[in-house]
């Protein structure tokens, strides 16, 4: 009997495996002909995809860059097919503009991965959610209690002190002929700034190993979200996890959520008993206050701090890190950098303020050059047609991925003169910012899904790369000359540097 149900188990996984085979065969010949109303033929142009795989195997291990490759042969709006996903990936700022400015409505959909599911966190979080009624609460909670224009005002001090915080650190690792590792220092800035705005407490220190373990989950999360998975190419396979990326990034959620359920329920036991000394006026009180208020509920507050702490750290982190190793990988643009700021300097005397960002044009144009070259993200998070939809003449089938390679379009001659050289000074003079209405540098993106944090962000990077500029010397440890720099990328959701930037800081 034993054996019967054996050869039936086997009978039935066979007979399984024959039916996903040929579901994907006819998924890749007639990828949308019968329930789109679009003609196959009429269907953006792209490489022809292998038997069931389709171009999974032309995605390398930095899929930016090799989609970029393709998109040269095929055009700025490009077909491919990874598995049974047919995806549309946007190369041109015209492109862009029709995808995410005309059409905004019909792609505001999210293609979600299938690591974002772990722990439900796709059905909370601000970031994965469909453009509902759940989403615009959650949206207009970060912009209120978060990033409008009077709360960053009034964070002002906050992050004028974490960043003295940085220069301190800096300036006794200079006397003790220390080099810096820049990434993990901007890291621990960005995370202490974005934990006392959220939870009034610092979570790592400069002289511990603490923030290399948060760096070690918010990398994870990035990672294993932003890289290729067999579940999203192939959704019957989901259950299986066959990479255990979903099984890896819940363990990452579930030690980054134990964070935040004590810190609320400390915060909730100090309310409780009216004994904290003053009231603490940050974000996470405000998100207490509207639970109370029945206007949130305590799972949908875990999934909205997890977006803001992982996306918020990572992206700005990432950011300071490429612009200082550009500059140093480049010196007479930072020579440069540094002559604007010893003239503020002169004329004002004073500590750099956020407000003082406008009377410095070449550090602006730092930021851009850098967010040009290394996006944070080098794909906007993966949109979703919800319908039939038109693009640069293209017609579009209802549930495609929509991928806009952002990386394409920051390194494309037709656009930018000398694409893979850094140089700022292309911006001088230039009104063209990337706060989503110039779609030739859209790094945050543009329309309704547009990164909320940008305004925070653009604050932290600006003030942060100005105080180390201005505070001290830069040199390469070892010997390294700038042109023998390891400039290699790390794919990821964001597009991290392959190896640590170390340097030696010299006092002025």
């Amino acid at each position: 009997m034993s054996i019967t149900i054996h050869q039936m188990e086997c009978y039935v996984a066979y007979l399984l495996l024959l039916c996903l085979l040929w579901w994907s065969i006819i998924r890749l010949w007639r990828p949308s002909s019968q329930n789109s109303g679009c003609s196959v033929n009429r269907l953006p142009p792209g490489p022809r995809p292998l038997p069931i795989i389709g171009n999974i195997l032309e995605l390398s291990d930095k899929p930016h860059q090799a989609l970029a490759k393709l998109s040269k042969l095929y055009g700025p709006v490009m077909m491919i097919k990874l598995g049974a996903i047919t995806t549309i990936v946007i190369s041109s700022p015209e492109a862009a503009k029709e995808a995410l400015q005309k059409n905004d409505q019909v792609l505001c959909g999210r293609q979600i991965p299938d690591t974002v599911k772990a722990s439900g966190h796709h059905a909370k979080s601000v970031v994965w959610l469909p453009a509902s009624d759940k989403w615009k609460q959650l949206r207009k909670v970060c912009t209120v209690q978060m990033f409008s224009a009077h709360k960053l005002d009034a964070g002002q001090l906050l992050r004028q002190k974490k960043v003295d915080e940085l220069i301190g650190f800096v300036h006794e690792r200079c006397q003790r002929g220390h080099c810096v590792d820049l990434g993990k220092a901007a890291f621990t800035t960005v995370l202490n700034l974005i934990s006392n705005t959220l939870f009034s407490v610092d979570l790592a220190h400069h002289d511990e190993g603490s923030s290399q373990e948060f760096r070690d989950l918010v990398w994870g999360v990035m990672e294993e979200t932003g890289k290729p998975n067999v579940s999203d190419f192939f959704p019957a396979l989901r259950w299986f996890d066959p990479q255990g990326a979903r099984r890896r990034i819940s363990g990452y959620f579930s030690r980054l959520l134990a964070i935040f359920d004590g810190m609320i329920e400390e915060r909730t036991r100090a309310r409780a008993l009216l004994v904290a000394s003053s009231p603490s006026n940050d974000v996470l009180d405000s998100l207490i206050n509207l639970k109370e208020s029945g206007d949130l509920r305590s799972h949908e507050i875990k999934g909205l701090l997890l977006d803001l702490f992982v996306a918020g750290v990572d992206t700005s982190t990432s950011s300071l890190e490429w612009a200082m190793a550009e500059l140093l990988h480049n010196p007479e643009k930072i020579a440069r950098a540094r002559e604007e700021l010893d003239q503020f300097a002169s004329g004002d005397g004073g500590t750099l303020q956020e407000s003082d960002i406008t009377r410095l044009p070449y550090l602006q144009a730092i930021v851009k050059e850098t967010m040009r070259l290394h996006p944070p993200v080098p794909f906007l998070i993966p949109h979703k047609a919800e319908s039939n939809v038109e693009i640069c003449g293209f017609p579009l089938p209802r549930h495609a991925q929509v991928l806009v390679n952002v990386w394409a379009m920051g390194r494309d001659p037709g656009i930018w003169p000398d694409p893979d050289s850094f140089m700022p000074e292309r911006f001088l003079g230039r009104k063209i910012d990337f706060k989503g209405r110039d779609f030739e540098l859209i790094p945050f993106g543009s329309g309704r899904r547009m990164c909320p944090g940008m305004p925070l962000a653009y604050r932290m990077v600006h003030l942060i790369l100005a105080s180390l500029l201005r505070s001290f010397d830069w040199k390469l440890e070892q010997g390294v000359r700038p042109e023998e720099m390891d400039m290699t990328e790390k794919f990821g959701i964001t597009l991290q540097k392959a190896t640590p930037l170390c340097v030696i800081p010299m006092e002025v």
